[in-house]
Order: structure tokens, then sequence, then C-alpha cells
């Protein structure tokens, strides 16, 4: 008999304390993250059969195996719950990403203090870029990655069809 030298009519309350011990770490340190909860729950029902004088062995399988599967439970649930409510790929600085912008103060490649900034859409970014050119105030840029706060930026071709020729001339 697995009773780790405990009177049996102290498991039940063993077990109420073990439930409300891990409901209230996940209420207070865990913020509810459903990580301890499933085992405050199997713990209680621990603590109602031994109430019920069931066996200490089920008790223990109850609190085992039954915290395990509501685990297993929550975590399918959370994972199903956060593949249907996905963010749309628009939401976001991410939704800069193939904008056309422009050059309101120098982005330099060199530039430590990173002090570069494109306007986007009413917008103002800090920008970098990982091309080796300076790019000038008023420059017509892409938006190709976002690296934290900052914009990462390439020069526009701008001999494309959708610019007028002298802005499109090169020398």
């Amino acid at each position: 008999m697995l009773d780790l030298g405990l009177d049996l009519d102290v498991w039940p309350w063993v077990w109420l304390f073990v439930a409300v011990a891990f409901a209230l770490v996940e209420l207070t340190i865990l913020g509810g993250s459903f990580i301890l909860l499933p085992f405050a729950v199997s713990a209680f029902a621990a603590s109602v059969l031994g109430f019920y004088d069931v066996s200490i062995e089920m008790q223990w399988a109850v609190f085992v195996f039954g915290g395990a599967a509501l685990w297993l439970g929550f975590y399918r649930w959370a994972r199903n719950f956060l593949d249907d409510h996905l963010l749309p790929p628009g939401v976001g600085a991410e939704r800069l990403v193939g904008m056309t912008a422009i050059v309101t103060e120098e982005v330099d490649p060199d530039d430590t203090a990173r002090s570069g900034r494109i306007s986007v859409v009413g917008e103002i970014w800090g920008a970098i870029t990982h091309d080796e050119t300076t790019l000038a105030e008023g420059s017509k840029v892409r938006i190709i990655a976002m690296e934290g706060t900052r914009v990462v930026i390439e020069p526009v071709d701008t001999a494309g069809p959708d610019t007028n020729e002298t802005e499109g001339a090169r020398p």
C-alpha cells in the first residue's frame, strides 16, 4: 500500500491543500497560463475520492494521469484556438513589408546612431539598410523586413514602368 507514512484520513486534506496551492500559484505567479490548473483540478478530484475512502493508489492515479490528461486536453484546445485565431499578415508593423516609402532623413549603412528615417503611410519609422550605399533624403525605398522597431529598406529601381522618365533617369 502506498501511504508515504501518512494516515489515510489525512490524504483527502493533503490533496485539498495541493489543489488550492496549485490553483493559487496558477492564478498569482503563472498568470492563468493553464500549466498547473489541470493538476489542481485532478488534486481536487483525488481529494473527493479520499473523502469517500477510495484507495490511495487510485487517488494518486487520478492525480497524475487525470492531471496529465487534462493538461493535454487544454494544450490541444489552446493549439486549435491559436491556429484558428491567427492574425492576418497585414496586422501590426509587418504590414509595412513590401510597401514603398520616402527617406526623410539620410539612411547610412555605417550609421551607428541609426538616425535614418523614412515616411510610409503617414508614419515616420526608423530605418536601416543592409546595402552599401547611402540613401539620400527624398529617395524612394522599399521596406523588405522588420528588425525590432526599425524597418529594413532597399532602394527602389526607379526605372520601372510606374515612374516618369525624368525621375528614372540615371547617369
